[in-house]
């Protein structure tokens, strides 16, 4: 298990990477309130228990998938916990079948390495080339749970100013699924 640190309530004072600083950046902009905490590198969602208790929520798990012909990119956001069915993903979009986009595409697209994809890597896509879906199941919490954009360092921030506030900013308008 991560070492995982007590609960701030501001950015760190150094940022590991561009993404990073630039959520913090952003969180401030919006006047968006966060808890967070730094831990040890966390990238699995195993990784992710002993944050989940001390955020008392639970961090959503963060998938990068694209076609078959790497021409449309995903960013699908669910619950840490629900297992991941590419043939259901892809039936509820009623697209193409999908699977993993190549780690190397996730720095360039995202700013981040495997284990720390989440919503924020919306602030470097300008171009939308990266769709974000998300599980109905992980709007209908009042916490979401994430990485800042590294692996580790993960926050809880109320789940509607995420997807009302934070995406509109980020100009995104996210896909709603069930699965």
């Amino acid at each position: 298990m991560p070492f995982v640190s007590d609960i701030y309530k501001s950015a760190p004072a150094t940022f590991r990477t561009p993404l990073q600083a630039k959520t913090y950046q952003t969180l401030r902009t919006l006047d968006i309130p966060f808890e967070r905490v730094d831990t040890g590198e966390a990238i699995t969602m195993e990784d992710c228990i002993v944050i989940n208790d001390r955020l008392k929520t639970n961090i959503v798990k963060t998938l990068f998938l694209c076609n078959p012909q790497q021409s449309v990119f995903y960013l699908f956001v669910t619950a840490g916990d629900k297992p991941f069915r590419s043939r259901d993903f892809s039936a509820a979009l009623d697209v193409t079948r999908v699977s993993f986009a190549p780690v190397e595409l996730m720095e360039p697209m995202l700013g981040t390495k495997i284990g720390a994809a989440t919503v924020f890597s919306a602030l470097f896509d300008v171009g939308n080339a990266v769709r974000i879906v998300f599980d109905r199941d992980v709007l209908l919490r009042e916490w979401y749970g994430c990485s800042d954009g590294t692996t580790t360092g993960y926050m809880k921030v109320k789940t509607d100013r995420i997807t009302d506030d934070f995406l509109s900013y980020a100009g995104h308008k996210p896909t709603v699924i069930e699965v």
